[in-house]
């Protein structure tokens, strides 16, 4: 590894870098958990919306169904149809995974984002 001191150049060894990256203290926020919670903002729906969805007791299409709840088409056409979810993970595997790619920037922006969501939730006193 080649580094630079001021005008001056150094090599360490690489297992020196490997001691410095492993080293670095996690953020505080990384132990507050919200996964699970009412207050994951991955979870679009919850368990009774799904089964109110299920149910369509008013016979609305699923772009209404979509734009009432402020999820995706896609998201209402799997909880009606299960089979079409399971159909697509299996297609998404055999592609080889997710096939999830992020902007290293945009990336680092959300996750920062996130941490203070939890901060901000622990200091309000809404988790432990």
């Amino acid at each position: 590894m080649l580094g630079a001191l001021g005008n001056l150049f150094f090599i360490a060894p690489n297992n020196i870098y490997t001691q410095l990256k492993t080293n670095i203290m996690p953020y505080k926020s990384e132990e507050i958990k919200i996964a699970g919670t009412k207050h994951d903002r991955r979870i679009k729906l919850t368990p009774e919306q799904k089964e109110e969805i299920y149910q369509n007791k008013l016979g609305l299409s699923q772009r209404a169904l979509a734009k009432e709840y402020g999820v995706s088409r896609r998201t209402i056409q799997f909880i009606l149809d299960p089979e079409k979810l399971k159909e697509n993970i299996k297609r998404r595997k055999e592609r080889g995974g997710t096939m999830q790619y992020y902007n290293s920037s945009e990336w680092a922006k959300t996750k920062k984002e996130h941490r203070k969501y939890k901060q901000d939730l622990k200091l309000k006193g809404e988790i432990e």
